[in-house]
């Protein structure tokens, strides 16, 4: 069961899954962060927009927490790095992103994991918590989510997360420099697995 408690330093939940912990990026993240995001850049990049070339600095950094605070704060968004269980090692980030309320009560999942600890559950344990998250406390109805077709780590983790394949969108996301296509995934809170959703 994904739990919530809230910290007195931290403007957001923190969030328990099957071996991983997540919260809200802090300033004292940013060297783990940077290393990690630094060591995974060949990794990373063929799955991602195009990096700024300041991306890794501390300003750069600064910005990200300052956009992500105020996006939490108007409920928008919910930004998460993953850490294994220990609290302590960073492994990659997840975020429930374009939070629609009204008639559509959705949002949007994105995530990465870095390159060292890749292939280790890790993405689809931060996944199937944010959904429980997303569904149980936020209230949401649908969550959607994207991948290349050619990701299959990333599709994977969606499928073992129950998200189901929707359709494909040609164009859809600029990654490293070009327009390109998407497969197109969703889940329907009626749909979740509760009693899935902490294994891998």
């Amino acid at each position: 069961m994904a739990l919530l408690d809230w910290m007195s330093d931290v403007a957001g939940p923190v969030v328990r899954g099957e071996g991983v912990l997540l919260r809200p990026p802090r300033a004292a993240d940013y060297a783990a962060w940077s290393r990690l995001r630094d060591g995974s850049r060949d990794y990373l990049q063929p799955w991602e927009p195009a990096w700024p070339e300041d991306d890794l600095s501390k300003g750069a950094f600064r910005r990200r927490l300052s956009i992500y605070a105020r996006e939490m704060e108007l409920g928008n968004a919910w930004p998460f790095f993953i850490f294994i269980e220990d609290g302590k090692t960073l492994v990659g980030a997840v975020t429930l992103s374009n939070v629609r309320r009204g008639v559509a009560e959705t949002g949007t999942l994105g995530y990465w994991i870095g390159q060292p600890f890749a292939g280790r559950g890790h993405g689809t344990a931060a996944v199937r918590a944010v959904v429980a998250y997303s569904f149980e406390r936020l209230k949401l109805h649908r969550l959607e989510a994207a991948c290349l077709p050619s990701n299959h780590g990333s599709r994977r983790v969606l499928e073992k997360s129950g998200f189901r394949h929707e359709g494909l969108a040609r164009a859809y996301l600029k990654i490293n420099g070009d327009w390109a296509d998407h497969l197109l995934f969703g889940l329907v809170e009626d749909e979740f697995d509760r009693g899935d959703r902490g294994s891998s």
